[in-house]
């Protein structure tokens, strides 16, 4: 039987990351987030229902998120659903909770004027994914934000198709 474990999710932090290590000094990273969902009822009625999702994230991915990310920022996911199970110390019965494992991420939203934090895209993951390098300065980054990436350099070509001057005439187009 074939299986398929795959979430894409899009909201905002609910609390600060929270970062610790395993004993293998492997980086383990929780938050939460929320999603909300807008309808208008048969009623007419406009009505929002919101989703709160724990998410985990693991290794350098854990580091970024714990560096660039806090309370209220938009972020996009992408992960897997994860079901644990264990048995309450206090109340003896079992409990049970789904997270989400995350595995890529993207920074969402508009630059450092428009409100929202984040770049311009720049999606990270454990897989092949590179972090965001760093220019040496003088003066400390910003915390809380991506760094910024320089824009892409566009090439000119080297000599205009008609040069300078129009070598047609009007008449000499068809339509």
């Amino acid at each position: 039987m074939a299986s398929y474990n795959k979430v894409l999710l899009m909201g905002n932090l609910t609390r600060d990351p929270q970062l610790r290590y395993t004993p293998s000094q492997m980086a383990v990273c929780d938050f939460g987030i929320a999603v909300n969902e807008k309808f208008t009822t048969k009623a007419g009625e406009k009505r929002e229902d919101v989703a709160f999702i724990d998410i985990t994230a693991w290794g350098k991915t854990a580091e970024l998120i714990n560096q660039y990310f806090q309370k209220g920022k938009p972020i996009f996911i992408e992960g897997r659903l994860k079901y644990d199970t264990w048995e309450d110390k206090q109340g003896g019965g079992k409990r049970h909770k789904l997270t989400v494992t995350m595995e890529n991420f993207q920074f969402v939203g508009g630059g450092r004027d428009a409100g929202g934090e984040g770049g311009e895209g720049g999606g990270f993951s454990d897989e092949g994914g590179a972090p965001p390098q760093r220019q040496q300065s003088s003066r400390p980054a910003p915390t809380g934000r991506p760094p910024q990436r320089p824009a892409p350099q566009r090439s000119q070509p080297a000599e205009q198709p008609f040069g300078d001057e129009q070598q047609f005439k009007d008449d000499d187009i068809p339509f």
